[in-house]
């Protein structure tokens, strides 16, 4: 009896410091790279596909329809989602630097300075967190798309993927702008997260 006792205490202390040791969040994870490099090496080169991978050109010749055609274009884009999935995680780090002081992260023309951008994230962080958690729901809907290899889907897909961008630098990147956004169609921006944001110029 005593016996049993004794293992039954056992088991359950060694259950205990496992189930411990598994929810205690470690003290290692620290950002190294600055926000704007995320962008520039991490999302850019992982949403750029997605969003130039359904496109319509009308040229002089006629128009021009571009969509993943094979398995394995397909099978690529996926692993563009779930990296940009991932990478929203990356995102939610606390403490990381914008870019160096300095340093400009987009094109926008009232573009706040990266300091300031740091400041306004680190106040509202949780909002930060959820922005970036908007973006990684959005890639989510692009995913399923990709598995059901449907280019319409996956072409609004991108267009969700593009506004939860947009609701994060129109929050911290340049929160004092009240023009309104020029979204150019899916497939004929330019390269890169930043430079497919286009404002309309004042109107004087």
């Amino acid at each position: 009896m005593n016996v049993k006792v004794v293992f039954l205490t056992t088991f359950y202390l060694v259950i205990t410091a496992c189930s411990k040791q598994t929810t205690e969040i470690p003290d290692g994870i620290k950002p190294f790279g600055t926000l704007q490099e995320l962008m520039l090496s991490v999302i850019d080169p992982h949403v750029d596909p997605i969003w130039n991978s359904v496109s319509t050109t009308v040229t002089k010749e006629g128009v021009e329809e571009k969509a993943p055609a094979t398995d394995a274009e397909w099978a690529v884009l996926r692993q563009h989602a779930i990296a940009l999935i991932e990478a929203g995680n990356l995102l939610q780090i606390p403490d990381r630097q914008v870019a160096v002081t300095g340093a400009s992260t987009s094109i926008h023309p009232v573009e706040e300075d990266p300091k300031k951008i740091e400041e306004l994230i680190r106040n509202n962080h949780a909002d930060f967190a959820l922005k970036a958690q908007g973006l990684q729901e959005a890639t989510k809907i692009a995913l399923i798309a990709i598995d059901e290899k449907n280019p319409e889907a996956l072409l609004k897909a991108g267009e969700g993927i593009e506004k939860a961008c947009e609701a994060c630098h129109s929050a911290y990147w340049y929160p004092n702008d009240k023009r309104p956004v020029s979204w150019k169609p899916l497939g004929q921006a330019e390269s890169g997260l930043f430079a497919r944001l286009i404002k309309l110029a004042d109107v004087s």
